[in-house]
């Protein structure tokens, strides 16, 4: 596994362990922003299909996952990982959550590569994913 990646893994463990109160809120909100960005690349038929690969993929450690991401008419995207994560306890939510984001990234760097998977999720989350890898390349 290269150190992006497992970079990328850490920050997203980091950016959910902030968030002990309102842990489903959080989490429909990096969703929410990442959705946008990768959507405007595969559209929302191959968001929606990684997305389902990646619940799919999680509910193998947190089975109670929801498996719907799209939106419908009668309800908005998302809403049913939120019921789901706010079912459970902040910490549950919050792993399952990580273990969701680290799955679906995953997947999309597998797909897209680690360097554009960065990009995405620094421009959606407006953190620096990418820079902080260099650093720690550098001081190897």
């Amino acid at each position: 596994m290269q150190t992006s990646d497992l970079l990328r893994r850490q920050r997203i463990k980091s950016l959910m362990a902030g968030h002990t109160d309102k842990v489903a809120d959080a989490a429909i909100g990096y969703w929410s922003r990442m959705a946008t960005q990768i959507i405007l690349i595969v559209g929302d038929a191959g968001f929606d299909s990684l997305y389902a690969r990646s619940v799919f993929l999680s509910q193998a450690s947190y089975p109670w996952l929801a498996t719907s991401s799209g939106a419908s008419q009668t309800a908005p995207r998302f809403a049913d990982l939120k019921t789901s994560l706010e079912a459970q306890t902040p910490a549950i939510a919050g792993e399952a959550n990580s273990l969701l984001l680290i799955t679906f990234t995953d997947i999309l760097a597998s797909l897209v590569g680690g360097p554009l998977t960065a990009r995405i999720l620094e421009s959606a989350w407006d953190i620096d994913i990418q820079g902080t890898a260099d650093k720690e390349l550098t001081h190897e």
